[in-house]
């Protein structure tokens, strides 16, 4: 059944998509607004960047698209709660490496207690706690 799926990647979308247990399938016209890639010929393309596919097959379930072999295509981890219809993408795997490397965090941007957003960068020189935590 096609519903309402949110996406999070470095930016947050709401697709629809159809989860069927851990997989979730995305039309292929609905990928690009639901993680900034999309599937074309010379494999999957953000922009002007693009890495090969060997087995496109692998990442289709009929004429969808299984967005966990998506992420593996491109060496991202994926995690995908069906019950709430989450998905979240993580990094790719090099810049996870680099950053445990250079001791860096990539950037990001979260909201405080007060809704209101700011990045990792307007901190920079000033010690702050972030607490993350889940519910599940």
């Amino acid at each position: 059944m096609t519903a309402p799926l949110t996406v999070i990647t470095d930016e947050v979308a709401t697709v629809d998509a159809d989860v069927d247990g851990t997989r979730v399938l995305v039309e292929a016209d609905v990928l690009p607004i639901a993680i900034g890639w999309e599937l074309k010929p010379e494999g999957l393309c953000h922009g002007d960047v693009c890495v090969p596919v060997r087995n496109r097959e692998q990442l289709l379930a009929g004429d969808a698209l299984d967005l966990a072999a998506v992420a593996g295509a491109l060496s991202r981890p994926i995690v995908i709660d069906a019950d709430t219809r989450v998905a979240a993408m993580g990094l790719p795997s090099e810049e996870r490496r680099r950053a445990l490397r250079d001791h860096v965090a990539p950037p990001f941007t979260l909201p405080d207690l007060n809704g209101r957003m700011h990045s990792l960068e307007e901190w920079r020189g000033r010690k702050r706690l972030l607490i993350a935590f889940s519910s599940w």
